[in-house]
């Protein structure tokens, strides 16, 4: 479910991800915590070309501000337990301190691709494959 426009900002929690689609579009990924005291984990998603340089240069612990498409998702854990996931669709990432670069972009890109994250830890703590929204 897409909730609305959101504006976060926090620490990269694991570091990015690079997957391909089928299409050969490229889709990073990268988990940020967006609270400093407890763990708040809000998947970052990025198909936009102009966000790839961004992307690619952040580590973990990198403190980050992003701007996109907030959704929301329920998904069953294997002991049974429902858990709800948030992630958010990236059309800006901008790097807070140490000079941070900038990119954004506006244009919207549709895919019906499936992107398969297959670390084991990303795995657990996010959506799982059959539940990522695009």
């Amino acid at each position: 479910m897409s909730i609305a426009k959101s504006v976060v900002t926090g620490t990269v929690y694991r570091a990015p991800e690079k997957r391909f689609t089928q299409n050969n579009i490229a889709v990073s990924a990268f988990v940020l915590n967006i609270d400093e005291r407890d763990e708040m984990l809000i998947r970052v998603i990025s198909r936009r070309q102009s966000l790839e340089e961004v992307v690619d240069s952040l580590d973990k612990g990198a403190r980050v501000l992003v701007e996109g498409r907030l959704q929301t998702n329920v998904v069953k854990m294997d002991d049974g337990t429902e858990k709800r996931i948030y992630e958010i669709d990236a059309n800006t990432i901008e790097r807070i301190g140490e000079g941070g670069a900038i990119a954004s972009s506006s244009s919207s890109s549709s895919s019906d691709d499936i992107v398969k994250f297959e670390s084991d830890d990303f795995a657990n703590e996010l959506i799982g494959e059959d539940e990522i929204p695009f």
